[in-house]
């Protein structure tokens, strides 16, 4: 399986059953700019059922976190969002689950570790890459409108808390028809960055994640 479509090449796609369910997962690497030379040029989509030609499907936009997926990391809520949008449309048994390869907000793995080191010391996550002479939140989303565009999506509810994922798909002409809330709880190391994402990025959070997780319909 190998098909390009304006610099997204379609690579291999299977039956893969979770925990959550079974999904399709359709492997793909782009050929566009990346926010970091040292992040991956490929990138998944979970799918689950017939979304070709449908409108309002429930999909996520998910940032590889390897520190929490992989390690177990305490520090944020990526694992649980990842899971919670698995589970959401498994149950829904309707949507997407897009995961881009960009690490760290697209800053890639080492520099992600090395803001870290900062936070221990007392900076705050947006403090971190600012000392590191970073962007606050280097991601791009061209990635994730051609990979709608080929899986023929006509319309998407987008699972987040971040009006910037909504506004940046607009802009690459993607139509967003609403959107689903996560909130996760938050633990004692994370407490902080949830804190930071809803007062300096404009998230969509209750003030410390109200010390509860929730996954609503429509907003």
């Amino acid at each position: 399986m190998s098909e390009k479509n304006h610099g997204l090449e379609a690579l291999a796609a299977a039956k893969v059953p979770t925990r959550f369910g079974e999904f399709d997962i359709q492997v793909f690497r782009w050929g566009g700019p990346k926010p970091h030379p040292d992040l991956s040029d490929e990138h998944v989509a979970l799918v689950v059922g017939d979304v070709r030609g449908k409108s309002n499907v429930p999909l996520r936009i998910h940032s590889e976190c390897l520190t929490s997926e992989v390690f177990g990391s305490l520090k944020c809520d990526c694992r649980e969002q990842l899971e919670g949008a698995q589970r959401y449309v498994a149950e829904a048994g309707e949507g997407v689950v897009l995961y881009l390869r960009q690490e760290g907000r697209g800053i890639g793995l080492a520099n992600k570790i090395k803001a870290y080191a900062l936070q221990q010391a007392g900076a705050d996550t947006i403090e971190a890459n600012e000392r590191l002479h970073l962007p606050v939140d280097a991601r791009s989303y061209d990635v994730a409108a051609a990979m709608i565009r080929h899986l023929g999506l006509e319309s998407i509810r987008l699972i987040t808390n971040n009006p910037a994922k909504l506004e940046g798909l607009r802009q690459l002409g993607v139509e967003v028809a609403g959107r689903i809330p996560m909130v996760i709880a938050p633990n004692s190391y994370s407490r902080d960055y949830l804190e930071v994402k809803r007062r300096r990025m404009a998230h969509h959070l209750p003030e410390a994640a109200n010390g509860k997780s929730a996954l609503n319909g429509q907003r």
